[in-house]
C-alpha cells in the first residue's frame, strides 16, 4: 500500500492542467451499453475508478480500450445483465449500469453498491423511479434483480435531489417508450455533460441543467466521438492548493462556469482568482479569513469541496462554521486535521473551525477520496513532514496528483507504507 510523504511550507508556482472529470466520465462510460455502434470518449482521466468501470463494461460484454486519455468501446454481441459484487463494492457509480441494462435488455442484476464511507447514499430513489417506468425489483443476496417487459415514459418527482438517480433515469428514459419528465432533478454540470453526450448519440433531451428534465424516448442510439468536461472538483482542489501555500498557480482547462460557488467562497476568504484567456490564475491576497460554508446541491457549494476548504480555514484568521447537509458522515478528516494542530469542534452536522497560525506535520490517514485531498493540502501548508496513508482513495479521483504538485514546486513523493 502506498503513502504520500510531504515536506510542507513551500509556496506553489506554475501551471496545472485540469484533467477530465471523474464524476462526468463514469456515467458517460456506463451509458455505452445503450449504443448500437462504437463510441470514442476523449479527455478521460487515468484513474482507478475509470479502469474499474472499463472492467465492468468488459464483464457486461463490451470491448473497450484505453490509451492516453481516449477510450473506445464497441457494442456487445450479447449483453450480460449482471454487475458483480467484486467490482461494484469498490465503486458506487457502478449502480448506474442499472438503467441502461433495463432499457436494452429488460433485465439487470446489479450488486448493492459500495464506495467511499461518507454516509448512506441509498438507491431507493433510483428503484422507485424506475418502477414508475414499469420495472420490477427484488433484493436477493445483496443484489438488485430488475426486470421489465418494456420501460414506458412517466412523470417522476424525486423526493430529494439525487445526482445518481437523475443520471440513471436519463439513461433509462432515452430508450423508453414515450416521454419521461424528471422533476426536482439534479442540476450538476456532470448531469448536463451526460445529457449532452446522449444527445450527441441521438437522444431527445431538454431542460438538463434545470430542475425539470424532459426525455422523449427513441428507438436506438448511435455511437459518436465525445470529449468529457474538465473536473471542477480537481480544479477547486488546486485553487485551494495555491491559497493554502501562499503560491501562484495558473489552472489550464479550468471549468470556470461550474465553479461559481467555490470562486465566491474563496474570494470571500481573501483568495485572488482571475479568469484569463490562458486559464484561471489563483493566489492569496494577504491574510486569509475564515468564513461560514454550507454544502447544498448544485449550484450551491459542493460537498466534494467541503474537506478542502476546511483545510484552508484551518490556517485562516478568525473562526467559521462548515455545515454539511448532503452526507451525514463526511467529517472523518477532522480528527486527522487535528493531528496536524488544527482547532476544530464537531457538533452534529456542523464543524466549528478556529484558525491557527500554522499546522505541524504528522502521520495522518485518509478515510475517503476528498478527505485524502484535504490532508494533502494540509500537508503542503504544514511545517515539517506529513505522511498521508491509505492514498488508494486519492487514486480513485485525482490523476497523477503528486506529479502535478511536484511540477509546481511541492516536495511530495509516493512511498510504500
Amino acid at each position: 500500500m502506498d503513502k504520500l510523504v510531504i515536506e510542507g511550507g513551500l509556496p506553489l508556482s506554475g501551471a496545472v492542467r485540469i484533467s477530465g472529470s471523474k464524476n462526468a466520465a463514469l456515467p458517460i462510460l456506463l451509458a455505452a451499453p445503450l449504443l448500437d455502434t462504437p463510441v470514442t470518449f476523449r479527455n478521460v482521466p487515468d484513474l482507478r475508478d475509470i479502469h474499474t468501470t472499463l472492467k465492468l463494461l468488459n464483464i457486461l460484454g463490451l470491448e473497450t480500450a484505453f490509451e492516453a486519455g481516449t477510450v473506445t468501446a464497441a457494442p456487445a454481441t450479447a449483453l450480460n445483465p449482471e454487475a458483480p459484487y467484486d467490482l461494484v463494492k469498490t465503486m458506487r457509480a457502478s449502480v448506474l449500469c442499472l438503467g441502461p441494462l433495463l432499457a436494452r435488455l429488460g433485465q439487470a442484476r446489479v450488486a448493492l453498491p459500495g464506495g467511499c464511507a461518507i454516509g448512506a447514499r441509498p438507491v431507493n430513489l433510483h428503484l422507485s423511479a424506475l418502477e414508475r417506468m414499469g420495472a420490477r425489483f427484488d433484493l436477493d443476496s445483496g443484489y438488485i434483480d430488475g426486470r421489465t417487459s418494456g420501460l414506458t415514459g412517466a412523470k417522476i418527482v424525486f423526493d430529494q435531489v439525487t445526482v445518481g438517480g437523475t443520471e440513471n433515469l436519463i439513461m433509462a428514459a432515452s430508450l423508453a417508450k414515450g416521454e419521461t419528465v424528471l422533476e426536482n432533478a439534479a442540476r450538476e454540470p456532470e448531469v448536463v455533460d451526460l445529457a449532452n453526450f446522449l444527445i450527441a448519440c441521438g437522444a431527445k433531451i431538454s431542460g438538463h441543467g434545470t430542475a425539470v428534465i424532459r426525455i422523449e424516448g427513441v428507438s436506438s442510439l448511435k455511437g459518436c466521438e465525445y470529449s468529457v468536461m474538465p473536473d471542477r472538483i480537481e480544479a477547486g482542489t488546486y485553487l485551494v492548493a495555491a491559497a493554502i501555500t501562499g503560491g501562484n498557480l495558473l489552472l489550464k482547462d479550468c471549468p470556470s462556469h461550474a465553479l461559481d460557488a467555490v470562486f465566491s467562497k474563496l474570494r470571500e476568504m481573501g483568495v485572488l482568482i482571475d479568469e484569463t484567456p490562458e486559464g484561471v490564475v489563483v493566489k492569496r491576497n494577504g491574510t486569509l479569513r475564515c468564513v461560514d460554508v454550507t454544502t447544498i446541491p448544485y449550484p450551491g457549494f459542493p460537498t466534494d469541496m467541503q474537506a478542502q476548504v476546511m483545510a484552508l480555514m484551518c490556517v485562516a484568521s478568525g473562526a467559521g462554521t462548515v455545515r454539511e447537509t448532503i452526507f451525514e458522515n463526511r467529517f472523518m478528516h477532522v480528527q486527522e486535521l487535528m493531528r496536524l494542530g488544527a482547532k476544530i469542534k464537531v457538533s452534529a452536522q456542523s464543524a466549528f473551525v478556529h484558525g491557527v497560525p500554522r499546522l505541524i506535520g504528522a502521520p495522518v490517514m485518509a478515510s475517503d477520496l476528498r478527505a485524502s485531498a484535504c490532508l494533502v493540502l494540509a500537508g503542503l501548508a504544514a511545517q515539517g513532514t506529513t505522511e498521508v496513508s491509505r492514498i488508494y482513495h486519492l487514486d480513485r479521483g485525482y490523476e497523477g496528483m503528486e506529479k502535478k504538485l511536484q511540477a509546481v514546486g511541492a516536495r511530495i513523493k509516493r512511498a510504500k507504507e
